[in-house]
């Protein structure tokens, strides 16, 4: 193993025990990144939604709309932009640069990386758990 890829494995082992022991961080990440145009809900009613020049999907019905599965996969790559999936329709923030653009890169780059990851993560996570 190199001291890189062991600097890696601890740092993703630290993280890991972190998020175990802290609070799910999926309400709050929605609630400060979603809310405002997808509706405290998921439902689509957010106070910005109005505004939107497409129509704010319904992020209870993900699994409804997906044969009862939820697409955890599609949604991460939805909500992290980087991938050049634009299904959500244009006006979405991309996530995964502004997560990355406010990360703290105290673990460098990959530091970085992780934390966007995570946050991503932790939105899919809580949108799945709100599925109708």
């Amino acid at each position: 193993m190199t001291r890189t890829t062991c600097s890696m494995a601890i740092l993703a082992a630290a993280l890991a025990a972190g998020t175990a022991q802290a609070q799910d961080p999926g309400p709050a990440e929605y609630m400060q990144a979603c809310a405002a145009c997808h509706g405290e809900s998921g439902v689509g009613d957010g106070p910005l939604a109005e505004l939107m020049t497409v129509p704010m999907p319904d992020l209870t019905q993900l699994s409804a709309a997906n044969e009862g599965e939820f697409p955890m996969l599609a949604v991460i790559q939805i909500i992290d932009g980087r991938t050049g999936v634009r299904g959500h329709g244009y006006p979405m923030p991309v996530w995964g640069d502004r997560f990355k653009a406010e990360a703290v890169p105290s673990g460098g780059e990959y530091g970085a990386e992780l934390m966007v990851r995570g946050r991503v993560l932790a939105l899919a996570q809580y949108l799945e758990s709100i599925q109708q």
